[in-house]
């Protein structure tokens, strides 16, 4: 087993909720580090000792998988300065991949205009389809984009085949495509990545699909999670995103105390990380494969429709408290609690995170080598 260890009436619980601890965010970050480093590990693995592999090391300038599996979240630092602002963090150590990178960086810089013809490489990290009902990614319009993370895996596949000229206006390369597909093959698995719920004016659950206009919580990241087992930390605001990004990952490794010495806690931590991926790739998991019929540039799609039912299930087992439309930025969100409720399975809300995030995080490994084996030439 993988687990182991909304309107003014509204306002003021808002208030005392959310508002006082969240700052919401528009940054979707999928995993956190150690959930898209355990997905690139897993392919790392996998691709041991074949063409395939000593390939993908040379395009990569020796980085390995799970090296590079942050790399698309972490040049999210370069958005206030700029790529080449020299004080702040780059990849010296790699030249040719750290330039690329900011090329990539320069075409896709950050922005919340959706018109705008530059597009934000943040957008690529997710698509929002909404989880009401049951509905597949080509159902229907809202939260999809040209620029979302079903056609940027697209996109980055056909670099690697070919289709697609690695002299892009999205300047992404070979190796980047290789970067970049690491990062959002673990993101696809991420439910919250792929789902979202949307929410009318009084705070009703909505399907914008169906033609009823609402505001989401954009996977999650405007909602505060409040779990029925008391939390260690009464005052930490835990965003239901956040949750899958981290605790959920984290629950499948061993808990350690927190007075554990950090160069330990380290070093039992990477220990326990590098047995799980050894765990994960050696087993097979369940359902991974696609059938033989699916092109591999509706991969991206199935994979989208396969984690869909995770994604409404991750928000049917929450009651949505005190819901309201909240102004972030410019726009406009869905803001609230999420409160776990009892489920007819008896299992609670972690254990349950746990485990789905344990088997995505293992499909995702094995999907991701699966790929490159099919495009890395």
């Amino acid at each position: 087993m993988l687990f182991v260890g909304l309107q003014a009436r509204c306002l003021a619980a808002l208030l005392s909720t959310a508002v006082l601890f969240v700052s919401f965010s528009t940054q979707a970050l999928g995993y956190g580090p150690i959930g898209h480093q355990i997905v690139g590990a897993i392919a790392d693995k996998k691709l041991a000792h074949t063409s395939t592999g000593a390939r993908v090391a040379e395009l990569l300038d020796g980085f390995t998988l799970e090296q590079v599996s942050v790399i698309a979240d972490e040049i999210k630092g370069w958005d206030k300065r700029g790529a080449d602002d020299p004080t702040i963090f780059h990849y010296s150590a790699h030249p040719r991949i750290d330039a690329q990178l900011r090329d990539f960086w320069r075409a896709n810089q950050p922005t919340h205009d959706s018109k705008s013809a530059m597009p934000s490489h943040h957008w690529f990290h997710y698509t929002d389809v909404p989880v009401l009902d049951p509905e597949k990614y080509a159902d229907g319009k809202t939260g999809r984009s040209s620029w979302d993370l079903v056609h940027m895996i697209q996109f980055c596949i056909a670099v690697l085949t070919g289709e697609q000229s690695a002299d892009n206006a999205r300047k992404i390369t070979k190796p980047i495509a290789i970067i970049l597909l690491t990062h959002y093959v673990g993101d696809m698995h991420q439910p919250l990545h792929v789902g979202a719920e949307y929410f009318d004016a009084q705070g009703r659950a909505v399907n914008p699909d169906k033609g009823t206009p609402g505001f989401e919580d954009e996977g999650g990241n405007t909602l505060v999670l409040q779990l029925a087992t008391p939390d260690v930390n009464p005052r930490r605001a835990r965003k239901l995103h956040g949750f899958w990004d981290n605790d959920a990952v984290l629950a499948n490794l061993p808990q350690l105390p927190d007075a554990m010495p950090k160069e330990e806690r380290r070093a039992r931590m990477d220990a326990a990380k590098s047995e799980l991926v050894g765990r994960l790739a050696a087993q097979e998991p369940k359902d991974w494969r696609l059938p033989a019929g699916v092109s591999l540039h509706d991969y991206a799609e199935a994979w989208a429709n396969d984690i869909l039912p995770l994604a409404r299930e991750a928000h049917a087992r929450l009651q949505f408290d005190h819901v309201a439309a909240w102004q972030e930025e410019d726009r406009t969100v869905a803001a609230g609690n999420a409160v776990e409720k009892p489920s007819a399975d008896h299992v609670s809300y972690e254990v349950w995170a746990a485990r789905a995030v344990g088997l995505e995080l293992q499909k995702a490994g094995w999907r991701l080598a699966d790929l490159l084996e099919k495009t890395v030439r």
